[in-house]
């Protein structure tokens, strides 16, 4: 598949004039998000999660396993995405991308290995039964940013989740249906978002936060960081080959 055109000299020059002036092509401010917008499904853990034109969706599935010997009290957390090549003319079909494997490989940092999700809450049996999540992406548009929608999605969906009201009776273990017994919502240690700035080849271009395509496809790096409401640094990540001067 053919590489996906490069954006014109007009557009451009014309993007990076408009960054100069503290003007972006959709009328935000340099520091200002696109307002999300969250759709939830009939089912548990299934959220549609919109910033402008990009979309995914997120879904959040639970089933008991037996723990491996190393963890034998604690539960298991995995997450898959996956871009659509219906997102952008950037992805081929067939195959994952290095953007795929990116954007899975940054959301375990920020929501598994972050500890998001009390894993020993997910024991049942010590040894013998645990709670094993996972946690699906799909991405269906790419207007920009796939990262910090992805997050939002994927930490929505996991508190949006409910799994089944679970009774041990000696070595028996009953699983109620929730028509029984209400589902328990997951025990969460903290709730990371993460937030991407664009940075651009002129260093009096001012970086921008969410880029859209157009804004990512002409900047020199990406950088991101993920934060939560107790101002904790959980993942940074700088993406490309740019340097980021601090003042």
């Amino acid at each position: 598949m053919p590489r996906p055109p490069s954006p014109s000299i007009p557009e451009k020059e014309f993007l990076f004039n408009a960054l100069k002036q503290s003007l972006r092509l959709d009328g935000r401010e340099a520091l200002e998000m696109r307002q999300p917008e969250l759709i939830f499904g009939a089912d548990l853990g299934y959220v549609e999660c919109s910033l402008g034109k990009t979309r995914v969706v997120a879904q959040v599935d639970g089933k008991m396993v037996k723990p491996p010997p190393e963890r034998p009290l604690e539960g298991m957390i995995t997450i898959h995405s996956e871009i659509s090549p219906m997102a952008s003319i950037d992805y081929e079909p067939g195959r994952p991308s290095d953007e795929e494997v990116t954007l899975t490989r940054m959301l375990d940092k920020i929501i598994r290995r972050s500890d998001a999700v009390d894993k020993e809450s997910l024991c049942v049996q010590a040894g013998q039964r645990v709670w094993h999540l996972r946690l699906t992406i799909h991405c269906l548009a790419d207007a920009g940013n796939l990262l910090d929608c992805a997050c939002l999605a994927g930490m929505v969906a996991l508190k949006h989740f409910r799994r089944p009201e679970v009774e041990v009776a000696g070595e028996e273990v009953i699983i109620h249906h929730p028509s029984e017994r209400a589902p328990v919502p997951l025990s969460m240690h903290h709730t990371p978002f993460c937030l991407t700035f664009a940075y651009f080849p002129d260093t009096s271009t001012p970086p921008v936060l969410d880029p859209n395509h157009l804004e990512q496809r002409l900047s020199a790096g990406l950088l991101s960081v993920a934060l939560n409401a107790q101002r904790e640094l959980c993942v940074v990540q700088k993406g490309w080959r740019c340097s980021i001067r601090t003042r």
